[in-house]
Order: structure tokens, then C-alpha cells, then sequence
């Protein structure tokens, strides 16, 4: 199911009796005008609930997970929260039309009116619901997950003389098996035929750095093929990246299944430049990047109008980089 099929998920974080609660409530229900949602109050306590859920003071709003009127810098706190409008005007809770310009911003009902590089989230680093595992015949998958075994094992991409075993059981050589992975996008080559990347690993650096249980450390291509990494591989794994406006760093430490980011507030942007056809190493793995909020990712997004695409939290890159990279390595 794409994430267009699911009704946006609202979250009004608030500590008891807080009395601006009811208020964030009924003027989103009042932007939403009807639009179908599932609108949800939930209540902190302790600042270790406000660092988990993201809350900045109360009410914090979040849609589809993400706060929409964070600012840089803003720490995670069981204290009130002031919005200031447009006006100079202070107040307990975002106006109605601050909310409906958030949820027009961020909301499944915007996907519709984007172009058609604006598609599910999934499609987008899935290359348009084909998948990242390569098919098996004619040596395809058995050399792909030889060369994604090579990276896990060294850090490095592999020669086209490691991978012949696995070639040559198929019949072929492994430079041919290579430009056929290269044709159909499993992974990139450079003009002499060298691996330079094979989703969701980099031969080259980039912002995000992963070391993999036992020491290893690897490139990944992109903030959704590094959270994908201990998924595929079923091991413990650090990631480290920099937030590309701020300068500031992002860790997602992954261990025995569970993650923790830090800071608590990091959100990824999902998207695609220019066209909407092309390798997605060019057309939209350096778009995807790690942030230590959305205020921070709005700013990027506005830096560069000509890339397409949304924030989202945490859990959902998180799925989406399981649902992505999780089966390369365990479907034979």
C-alpha cells in the first residue's frame, strides 16, 4: 500500500490539562475541513517521553510524525509551548491557517497536485515498485548479493576478479553480468567499469557513514539506504551524518533491533531532482539526507526548488529502508 492510500496520521502532544490542547484540536479540525485523518491526543509526562515523541513544549502538533512549526534548536521539553504568527502575535497553539498551509505542505492531498517525480515513497528509492533485489536468472542476484557480501566485508567495493565465481555459475563473465546490473539500476559503474556504488552501499564517501557491528565501516548512498543497512545485513550498526544546513551532526545507533537518534528531533527528507527518469544515484539519492529537525529540512527545501519530495520521521524511513534493502540478502 502506498503511503497516498493511508489518511494522514495527526498527533497533538500535550502534558495534562494543558489548555491549549482542546484549542490545537479543534482548529485542526477546522483545517481539515473534512479531509479524512486520524487525529490522535496524546500526553507526556516525563522529559524522556518529550525527547522520544518529539515534543517541543506543549502543544506540539505533528503531522505524519513530523512538527511542522519546529525551529532550529528547539529541545525537546514538557514545558509550554509559545507560537509566534506572522503578525508578531503570540499564541498557545498554531493558527488555523498556519494548519492548513502545514497540511497542504506535508499531507498525502498534496502528493496529487506534485508532478509525477512526487511519487510514493516507496517507488522513490524502490525504483517505481520494482524493487532493489535483482532477478535471478542469468547470474543477476547471485552476483549483486556477491558484491553487496564484498562491501559488508571490507568497506570497499569489489573487482570484477571477485565476483567471477558467481558469475561463471551462470555462464557468463562478470563484467557482462555488471553492465547488466548497471542498465537496470541494481548499481552504478564508472567509465572503466569499476563498481562505484551498488544500493545501498558507496565506493566513494558521501555525508553518511555506517560501522557495521565487528568494526567495518561503510558509505551509504543515501539516508534511507543507511538506515536499510543493519536490516539487510541483521547486524548492530552505527550511522553518522551531518545535517546539510546546519552543519550539525545526526547518529542513529541500531542494536539488537532497536534504534535511538539523536538528537531525538531528526526527521529525513525523501525526494528527487530534475526529471523523473534516471539512475537514482543522479536523480535523487543526494536529496535524501538526514536533518536534526524539519525546521532545519524546510530551510534546505527551500534552498533548492527544483527537487521534489517530502519530510518524514523517523519511523518511516525506517520502514521504508527495511521494506527496501531488508530482503537483498536473505531471498536466495
Amino acid at each position: 500500500m502506498s503511503w497516498e492510500d493511508n489518511a494522514m496520521r495527526i498527533t497533538v502532544l500535550t502534558v495534562p490539562d494543558c489548555p491549549n490542547g482542546p484549542v490545537a484540536q479543534e482548529r485542526i479540525k477546522t483545517a481539515l475541513n473534512g479531509r479524512a485523518a486520524d487525529v490522535e491526543l496524546v500526553e507526556v509526562t516525563e522529559q524522556a517521553e518529550a525527547e522520544r515523541a518529539g515534543m517541543t513544549g506543549s502543544p506540539t502538533v505533528l503531522l505524519d510524525g513530523v512538527d511542522p512549526f519546529g525551529t532550529v534548536g528547539a529541545a525537546p521539553s514538557v514545558s509550554c509551548r509559545i507560537y509566534r504568527h506572522a503578525d508578531g502575535e503570540v499564541d498557545g497553539a498554531p493558527s488555523v491557517d498556519e494548519l492548513r498551509k502545514a497540511l497542504t505542505a506535508v499531507g498525502p492531498a498534496a502528493a496529487a497536485d506534485e508532478d509525477c517525480c512526487a511519487v510514493d515513497v516507496l517507488d522513490l528509492v524502490g525504483r517505481d515498485g520494482r524493487g532493489r533485489l535483482a532477478p535471478v536468472e542469468d547470474g543477476l542476484r547471485a552476483v549483486q548479493q556477491a558484491v553487496l557480501r564484498h562491501f559488508a566485508a571490507t568497506g570497499s567495493a569489489p573487482g570484477t576478479a571477485d565476483l567471477e565465481p558467481a558469475a561463471a555459475a551462470a555462464g557468463r563473465a562478470a563484467a557482462e553480468v555488471l553492465d547488466e546490473l548497471a542498465q537496470e539500476d541494481f548499481l552504478t559503474l564508472d567509465p572503466e567499469g569499476r563498481i562505484r556504488a551498488a544500493y545501498p552501499f558507496s565506493a566513494v564517501p558521501t555525508p553518511h557513514r555506517v560501522t557495521i557491528a565487528g568494526g567495518v565501516q561503510v558509505w551509504s548512498m543515501c539516508a534511507i539506504d543507511a538506515v536499510g543497512i543493519p536490516a539487510m545485513l541483521g547486524r548492530d550498526a552505527v550511522i553518522t551524518s551531518v545535517d546539510p544546513v546546519s552543519g550539525e551532526s545526526v547518529t542513529v545507533t541500531s542494536e539488537n533491533g532497536q534504534t535511538v537518534w539523536k538528537p531525538a528531533t531528526a526527521v529525513v527528507f525523501v525526494g528527487r531532482r530534475g526529471g523523473c527518469s534516471g539512475p537514482a544515484a543522479e536523480v535523487c539519492c543526494d536529496t535524501l539526507n538526514f536533518f536534526t529537525g524539519s525546521a532545519s529540512a524546510r530551510t534546505w527545501i527551500e534552498q533548492h526548488p527544483g527537487v521534489n519530495g517530502r519530510i518524514v520521521d523517523r519511523a518511516r524511513a525506517e520502514e521504508v529502508g527495511q521494506a527496501t534493502f531488508g530482503p537483498l540478502l536473505t531471498t536466495g
